[in-house]
């Protein structure tokens, strides 16, 4: 593939694990024929990002990219500005969407200005409604989706245990109904009223990633009946754990104690141990992205724990359920016809 044929956009490019994606992408000679798409929100971060790919040894051709995910009207605008340039042939068709912007908040709850939580709108809503935007402008043969999964998805990962966040039983099931998905989208699922720790914050983030996941399988599953895009992959890739600017609402223990001063301990004695360096991450998310995960079978609606194939939780692999998450955030994203080339996305 030449640098005419292909896009890599990456959302949530202005820091952690997204920073280390396009850095390596600018550093490393086999992207150096992509062009690639960065977005963010912050302004200041992402010219911090314009000036570190500006000393890129190699030439990379690349743009940043405003993008609000918690706005809708933020992500109609920049698909719009994408698939207009794509159709002209002024940008090459998208080769890779890695969705990897993400919200945490530990416990300060937050809206957007429609009444969303702010977790479930950055981690799940936007993405969705992005990509479903963007498929228009795929490459039809090798185009791929990337989901940044994690762990806190399923509340029956024993990863999980430690933190306690999912003991009680009313926990451990996340969707049952239309209610259940609504009580997600506008935050009063283990709302900060309920629970004001950084528990009830955990729970938020990972029923985001949950759904997340849920669209990772039931996009595929759409992809495959779609004579026009059938050859088109979603896959997901649980990072590991990371030390990013993720934690920086957490509980000064949490963000100082565990992450400023444990963590980077145990990744500079274990580098290969259950703490992961950004630059690692990086490296396996490009892997699912856009390297041969398999060379003779495409990596269709796989997930991988680094680049190890990992089971979603069973809830997500639910058919019923996820027919039922896809039919309510088409709801909710106000998609409408003509605004996505899937044929099957009602």
């Amino acid at each position: 593939m030449n640098g005419n044929e292909g896009t890599i956009i990456v959302t949530g490019a202005s820091g952690g694990l997204g920073g280390a994606i396009a850095a390596r992408i600018a550093s490393d000679p086999q992207y150096s024929t992509y062009k690639a798409l960065y977005t963010g929100r912050d302004e200041q971060r992402m010219s911090n990002l314009t000036a570190a790919l500006a000393n890129a040894q190699a030439p990379h051709r690349h743009e940043v990219l405003a993008l609000d995910l918690t706005k809708l009207e933020s992500v109609r605008d920049v698909a719009r500005d994408v698939n207009a340039r794509v159709a002209t042939g002024k940008l090459p068709p998208i080769r890779t969407l890695i969705l990897n912007a993400g919200f945490q908040d530990f416990g300060h709850q937050s809206f957007t200005d429609d009444g969303l939580d702010t977790v479930f709108a950055t981690n799940y809503l936007g993405h969705w409604l992005l990509t479903l935007l963007l498929l228009q402008s795929m490459d039809r043969e090798k185009g791929r989706v990337v989901v940044i999964g994690s762990q806190s998805h399923d509340p029956h990962d024993p990863r999980n245990a430690r933190t306690g966040a999912f003991d009680d039983p009313k926990h451990k099931t996340i969707i049952s109904d239309a209610a259940s998905f609504e009580a997600i989208a506008k935050g009063t699922f283990s709302s900060a009223a309920e629970d004001p720790t950084w528990r009830g914050g955990f729970r938020r983030y990972g029923a985001s990633k949950f759904l997340a996941i849920m669209m990772q399988h039931e996009l595929q599953a759409r992809l495959d009946r779609d004579d026009r895009l059938k050859n088109i992959c979603v896959v997901g890739v649980d990072p590991g754990t990371l030390i990013t600017g993720h934690t920086r609402l957490a509980p000064w223990f949490i963000r100082v104690v565990l992450f400023s001063i444990i963590y980077p301990v145990i990744l500079y004695l274990i580098p290969n141990g259950p703490i992961r360096s950004v630059s690692r991450a990086a490296e396996d998310v490009l892997s699912a992205g856009v390297g041969a995960v398999d060379e003779h079978e495409p990596p269709r609606d796989r997930y991988f724990f680094g680049r190890e194939p990992m089971p979603t939780c069973e809830e997500s692999r639910d058919p019923e359920k996820r027919k039922l998450v896809w039919r309510e955030t088409v709801k909710l994203a106000g998609l409408e016809t003509g605004d996505t080339i899937l044929a099957d996305w009602q």
